[in-house]
């Protein structure tokens, strides 16, 4: 549902990078802070000053149906590689599996592509296949994904296969250069919303399919070196609203944001930008983006993350009153790994939002019980 009112946001502080260069200095320090709608500044991963060990290069997709979704990602994360593929159900009896193949010291072998618009990506053992092909729309105007996955003894025995398109108009997306208070770190990232899916999941004897009409694919696509301890949280939503497309990307935790926020409205193509957005989840007592504006995330103390309860009724709010929601848990893909020195604490929740978003040009959007996904993360490596 759409309403007009009279607001307009301010948006002083996030600061658009809107010509094309280089991603790092001379010196492998991001040269302009700051947010884009396309990937204008270019990443090489030559340039980069760290270590090979810490850098972490990543494509993950998100398709979500209203009963089903499916996640695949493909990582080289310098001392260690992270393949994976997940399989969810929303309906009935919620159900989720995330199957992963871990690899030593990949340090640039995966030859993961340096720009998210061409290069294809190709992981292969003896129980994961796993490819991303780009090609052009016939159209000419925008992209084709083409997913493929076969992942042997995925859930008891039992194999998880897919193939799907995504189809990428030539449309806005969010994109992040990120930098930490400490040379040579950074976080360089894109969100590739509203990509209509099409194809199929075939796992447990049963076809599931995507229909582009109401069903829509994310590009979470990562470059950086990051500082060895961090924590995180993301918001994801794409969907469609009576012919419309609407979607939106917020979150906070990695590095210093003084320069821009992560957080983005999409509708019909084009980005919205917002201000700083907090996730409320009870019993979390995580950094405050609002109060902090933009400073490295610190937690603000209390009883730690075993006391968070992922699963009751999270809120958000937003420091310019653009994006109010409240968001009702269906499941919780957690995951834990913890070997003092590696330690990764994973929830990534998926559930139904209801709230108001509003435009640049005051239209409020109106949300109610539209499915999307919403994580916290704790990483150590």
């Amino acid at each position: 549902m759409l309403i007009s009112c009279r607001f307009r946001g301010d948006n002083m502080r996030n600061h658009e990078v809107t010509r094309r260069q280089n991603l790092l200095d001379s010196y492998g320090n991001i040269a302009e802070p700051g947010w884009s709608r396309r990937q204008l500044q270019t990443y090489r991963r030559g340039d980069i000053k760290a270590p090979a060990f810490r850098i972490k290069e990543w494509d993950y997709y998100l398709i979500l149906n209203k009963d089903f979704g499916l996640a695949l990602t493909m990582s080289d994360d310098g001392y260690m590689g992270l393949q994976s593929a997940s399989f969810l159900k929303f309906t009935d009896q919620p159900f989720e599996h995330t199957e992963t193949i871990f690899n030593l010291l990949p340090m640039g072998r995966l030859k993961m592509p340096e720009t998210s618009s061409c290069g294809n990506c190709l992981y292969r053992d003896d129980r994961l296949f796993l490819s991303y092909e780009i090609s052009n729309l016939p159209s000419g105007r925008g992209r084709r994904r083409h997913l493929i996955c076969n992942f042997r003894n995925f859930y008891h025995g039992k194999s998880l296969k897919c193939n799907i398109f995504l189809d990428e108009p030539d449309m806005d997306t969010m994109v992040i250069a990120t930098p930490w208070n400490r040379k040579h770190a950074f976080y360089y990232n894109q969100k590739i919303n509203c990509m209509r899916a099409s194809g199929k999941v075939l796992f447990d004897g049963r076809i599931y399919r995507f229909n582009p009409r109401t069903d829509f694919g994310t590009l979470d696509w990562g470059r950086g070196v990051w500082t060895y301890e961090n924590t995180w949280y993301w918001g994801t939503c794409s969907c469609d609203m009576d012919g419309h497309s609407f979607g939106f990307n917020i979150g906070y935790g990695f590095g210093n944001t003084r320069a821009a926020s992560e957080n983005v409205l999409f509708w019909d193509g084009a980005a919205h930008k917002l201000d700083d957005v907090m996730f409320l989840i009870p019993g979390d007592h995580g950094p405050d983006p609002i109060r902090d504006r933009g400073k490295e995330g610190k937690r603000r103390g209390g009883d730690g993350r075993d006391a968070i309860r992922y699963l009751e009724k999270w809120r958000y709010t937003s420091s310019d009153g653009r994006f109010e929601m409240d968001f009702v848990p269906i499941i919780d893909r957690r995951a834990k790994i913890d070997r003092k020195i590696i330690c990764s604490d994973q929830h990534q929740v998926f559930g139904k939002m209801s709230g108001t978003a509003i435009l640049d040009d005051g239209r409020k959007i109106v949300l109610k019980d539209v499915l999307c996904s919403a994580e916290h993360i704790y990483n150590r490596f």
